[in-house]
């Protein structure tokens, strides 16, 4: 079946169209997530310009696409067909960016597995009784038992969004923290949980295509394994680099995953360094080992996860290797973190609850 190409303005980054599919199939195909609703062309969610090329728009309605909208070249990409071997769409401009799905609270997931990662990390598997949670890699969710008295606590998804719905989370146990001892010693495989979610807003804009360095520490690395879980599924072009700091070998975790995915992409490589242990490899703080690893970061986009003090020292780090700012995301770990829900300006609107 002959092919049409989608070039993403101003990244340049080519999605391949199957002839007769629409734009926002393929767009999903190649692992790019276009806000979307209806995927009928009456909600006017999926709305972008079309630069150059010719395409097939379907019948949509007037309230979703003006004829002035038209007229300036805008089109739905639900249900948008290339006609012209190439399609340029503008995707990466402040008003494409990621749009966030609203947060739903008192979702039900049974626990289907739980494993030790480390002395302290607890991984809880957990499925989703009704619909998927419909979250960007890097979000978390809030897990609590208000009415036995736990309260909830923010834990990051270690997981790229799966068809399944199943979600990881990897809990570290707090000292006097009354949410993770309940999770280590109560939650078992088989039980019922609620949780609210998605929150946050530590995700990159996916139209920009640039190497990507993630930097994590401890259960930093959650929502981290999910960015790269994203990235590495969609066959991102560019180099990934995944920076661990650990304390000892004995808090090293996902090894097994990490060679995994070096040995499948070549474009990913996972490095650790260990801050209280001598070893062969990398060893000392992430600001002291940055230099001798990277030169120059002004073209990177860049991930650090993990304490807010650990956080601080990673950006001044990048920062002095010429990262900028804007290519800079963070999420500190506070103990206790409440929901960070952006303004209504950047959510995805639901015409009808997701059940």
């Amino acid at each position: 079946m002959a092919m049409k190409h989608i070039r993403l303005h101003p990244s340049g980054h080519i999605v391949e169209c199957q002839e007769g599919s629409a734009v926002l199939e393929a767009l999903e195909a190649a692992g790019y997530a276009l806000p979307n609703n209806c995927r009928a062309g009456a909600c006017g969610e999926c709305k972008v310009k079309v630069l150059s090329g010719t395409f097939d728009q379907g019948f949509v309605l007037d309230m979703a696409l003006s004829q002035q909208e038209r007229h300036e070249g805008y089109g739905l990409m639900c249900m948008a067909k290339p006609i012209s071997d190439e399609l340029v769409i503008d995707w990466g401009t402040e008003d494409a960016q990621p749009k966030l799905f609203p947060p739903r609270e008192n979702q039900e997931f049974i626990v289907v597995d739980r494993l030790m990662r480390t002395p302290r990390i607890l991984e809880l598997r957990l499925r989703p009784l009704a619909s998927p949670m419909r979250y960007w890699p890097g979000q978390y969710i809030m897990l609590g038992s208000p009415q036995s008295g736990i309260p909830p606590r923010s834990y990051s998804i270690a997981n790229a969004p799966r068809p399944d719905g199943e979600i990881s989370l990897q809990i570290t146990r707090v000292d006097d923290g009354v949410t993770s001892a309940w999770v280590h010693q109560h939650l078992n495989v088989g039980n019922t949980v609620t949780l609210s979610g998605p929150y946050g807003t530590f995700i990159g804009d996916p139209s920009v295509d640039a190497p990507v360095l993630c930097i994590a520490a401890g259960s930093g690395l959650a929502p981290v394994l999910a960015l790269a879980d994203a990235a590495l599924r969609r066959g991102y072009s560019q180099p990934v680099t995944l920076l661990f700091s650990a304390r000892t070998t004995h808090d090293l975790y996902e090894s097994g995953l990490m060679a995994w995915w070096q040995a499948k992409h070549p474009g990913f490589r996972y490095i650790y360094t260990l801050t209280r242990e001598q070893h062969e490899g990398l060893c000392g703080r992430v600001p002291q080992v940055l230099p001798s690893l990277f030169s120059d970061l002004s073209d990177f986009s860049i991930f650090i996860a993990g304490s807010p003090a650990f956080v601080e020292d990673c950006v001044s780090a990048v920062k002095a290797l010429g990262a900028k700012p804007k290519m800079i995301h963070s999420e500190g770990y506070f103990q206790q973190q409440r929901p960070v829900v952006a303004p209504i300006s950047h959510m995805v609107s639901l015409q009808t609850p997701i059940s």
